[in-house]
């Protein structure tokens, strides 16, 4: 089984601050049993972050950065008759935050954002994107499937690298997804006077006021996904603590995973079965691997390791 952990090292002063402290102790035995890969580097500027690649790269999805086609993906796996071929991307349902000198994106998912409010919202703002050629397939309260050749090699940034941050380095700035930012506009006024957002605002809960785009692009000609049980898992439970600054919260989210998920992880290596782990960053990942090794290679974690805090400083 492979798994993947996002946000195992973030980008911030407060992961610093917090590794100090961190104590992981079956993580550091694993790794020392496994053998490491390449590191996949990169920078916290990169459209597509690192968890999001390294699960395309399990999934056989190459791609250019911001085109990891995850709507055609879910397209196919929910049955639609013309994800084949063709371009689709994410339409979330978010709030921009008005500050001096910038625009933010605030928590997503947006807080209760119930099915019928979903549903309404998609009813009025689904003949906007027809006229431009796009049709709308409800997927999940606040995410929808959009469909539309506009799509085909556009790049998006994905919501994890724009939630709490300044919007105006990772909006789509082409040529091509000019009437997107129209239809953006044009939404921002729908949204403003919607009965959603009233009831909304009367059980103060954050407004819907714009979208945000994702996901974009076409799925490779023939494509087909593993099958199930040889997909990874992705454990994203320290993903919503580092976006929201909540290093306490990380670390005790940290250890556990490293009692639950690693520690059982660490029973089948010992066991001698397969395992892969990859530790992502907001940079970098790294994927480690169990390999046959040589008697004297499996005895190496007790005469000592490379310090985990390293390890997880240059994701």
């Amino acid at each position: 089984m492979h798994l993947i952990i996002p946000y195992a090292a973030p980008s911030s002063q407060g992961f610093a601050a917090a590794l100090t402290h961190l104590k992981l102790p079956n993580l550091q035995k694993l790794l020392s049993r496994l053998t490491p890969g390449p590191l996949d580097s990169g920078d916290e500027f990169s459209l597509s972050p690192p968890h999001e690649r390294a699960l395309a790269a399990a999934l056989s999805l190459s791609a250019p950065d911001g085109c990891i086609p995850w709507a055609a993906l879910r397209a196919h796996q929910s049955g639609q008759t013309d994800s084949a071929n063709s371009a689709w991307a994410f339409i979330t349902l978010c709030h921009w935050q008005v500050n001096t000198g910038h625009v933010a994106m605030s928590q997503l998912p947006l807080p209760a954002l119930s099915d019928a409010q979903s549903a309404a919202l998609l009813k009025a703002m689904r003949p906007y994107f027809e006229e431009d050629g796009i049709t709308l397939y409800f997927d999940e309260p606040g995410r929808w499937l959009a469909h539309g050749e506009v799509f085909a090699g556009l790049a998006t940034a994905s919501p994890d690298r724009v939630v709490g941050r300044n919007l105006a380095a990772w909006m789509t700035t082409s040529a091509q997804a000019a009437p997107l930012r129209r239809l953006q506009n044009e939404m921002q006024m729908l949204l403003y006077t919607h009965p959603v957002n009233d009831a909304r605002e009367a059980m103060n809960l954050t407004p819907v006021n714009s979208f945000w785009l994702h996901g974009s692009g076409t799925l490779p000609a023939a494509y087909q996904p593993a099958p199930a049980n040889a997909q990874p898992v992705v454990l994203d439970t320290l993903k919503p603590l580092a976006l929201t600054d909540d290093w306490q919260g990380w670390a005790q989210a940290w250890q556990a995973l490293d009692a639950g998920d690693i520690q059982q992880r660490l029973q089948t290596a010992a066991a001698g079965q397969t395992v892969q782990l990859t530790l992502c960053g907001e940079r970098s990942s790294q994927t480690w691997t169990a390999e046959p090794q040589p008697v004297w290679q499996k005895f190496k974690g007790l005469f000592g390791s490379q310090p985990l805090s390293m390890l997880l400083e240059k994701l």
